[in-house]
């Protein structure tokens, strides 16, 4: 059984995915860790600018939500994350990925978190890590994001089950998350803040839940970016 109470945020890992859909421009995002309550501290998005993934061994929510803001306002991936990165002297300890609306990419990975690291770019998104079992877990994430057909949320968690078996969690996971926003959608912001079993598997079963029935129906009633006037149907929920 895991001792989550002895553990510290330096020896757990994080393997997150930014991805767009390129059928229909929703963006998404999803993360797994061997701490916490990783979607409050690496997940942040917005259709107005795109999708941010902040962690690390001591990560930075501010920057998270620095990059959204400068690529709102028309900054690239790129750009948006050297200029965030750039200023703050203990980035050696924080890592950050970003996902701009256009689908561009880009990350930073301090010197400072725990090996293995790394960033896989791939066309319309990005995977990052530290503290993972091996190299191949960001390549399996990518892959099977790729290779998965389907609602965009699922291929989200499909990766992380990827990263997963591809040896991402060799110390356990203990919380998952997933983000998803569009222009023409609520977002959907799904979080396991602990799960001391199978964070991924609960986190799959919310997700279930949550766009199935009466509650997803309703979803697709509230106000959108792009119909913010939108108001409940009564004939479908009265």
């Amino acid at each position: 059984m895991i001792n989550f109470r002895t553990m510290t945020p330096w020896r757990t890992m994080t393997f997150s995915i930014l991805a767009i859909d390129r059928n229909t421009g929703a963006m998404g995002g999803a993360a797994a860790t061997g701490s916490l309550c990783v979607g409050g501290w690496v997940l942040r998005g917005d259709p107005r600018s795109g999708m941010s993934a902040s962690q690390g061994a001591a990560p930075s929510t501010f920057w998270g939500e620095d990059v959204l803001f400068r690529m709102a306002a028309g900054e690239t991936a790129q750009t948006a994350v050297g200029a965030v990165t750039a200023g703050d002297s203990g980035r050696a300890f924080r890592q950050l990925a970003a996902l701009d609306r256009n689908g561009n990419t880009a990350a930073f990975t301090g010197s400072a978190n725990t090996p293995q690291t790394g960033e896989h770019p791939f066309d319309g998104g990005i995977a990052t890590g530290n503290m993972l079992a091996s190299d191949t877990v960001l390549e399996a994430m990518s892959a099977c994001f790729l290779n998965t057909e389907g609602p965009l949320g699922r291929r989200l968690l499909d990766a992380l089950s990827a990263a997963r078996e591809a040896g991402g969690d060799r110390r356990g996971l203990l919380s998952a998350a997933l983000l998803v926003t569009g222009a023409d959608r609520p977002p959907l912001t799904l979080r396991v803040d602990f799960h001391e079993h199978d964070p991924i598997a609960a986190l799959r079963d919310l997700h279930h839940r949550a766009t199935t029935g009466a509650y997803a129906d309703w979803t697709r009633q509230v106000p959108t970016l792009r119909a913010p006037a939108r108001t409940l149907d009564t004939d479908r929920t009265g």
